[in-house]
């Protein structure tokens, strides 16, 4: 007696679709030449937020000197530290 052992594919329900990636003209030269970032904020003297100028993706510095992307944590994180630093920035120049 034989046994055989098919791979037989399972069928995706009509609700589960893999998500298509849509891929604009400046996605592509961002993915080939790379981004080209302009200052949008700067947060402190070594923290800054930047955007691309053909793509608009949004990253910013981080506590290393790395850049990661802007999500919205990071946003409220550099929105306190700036405000922070605004506040020590303004007191030191008092005395």
């Amino acid at each position: 007696m034989v046994l055989y052992i098919f791979n037989i594919p399972k069928l995706k329900a009509m609700n589960q679709t893999t998500p298509k990636t849509s891929v604009s003209f400046f996605g592509l030269i961002c993915a080939t030449i790379g981004h080209d970032y302009v200052v949008t904020r700067k947060v402190t003297n070594h923290i800054n937020e930047y955007k691309c100028s053909h793509c608009g993706r949004e990253v910013t510095d981080n506590h290393a000197g790395n850049i990661e992307v802007l999500t919205n944590n990071m946003r409220e994180i550099n929105s306190s530290v700036a405000d922070f630093f605004q506040k020590r920035t303004n007191r030191l120049a008092v005395h």
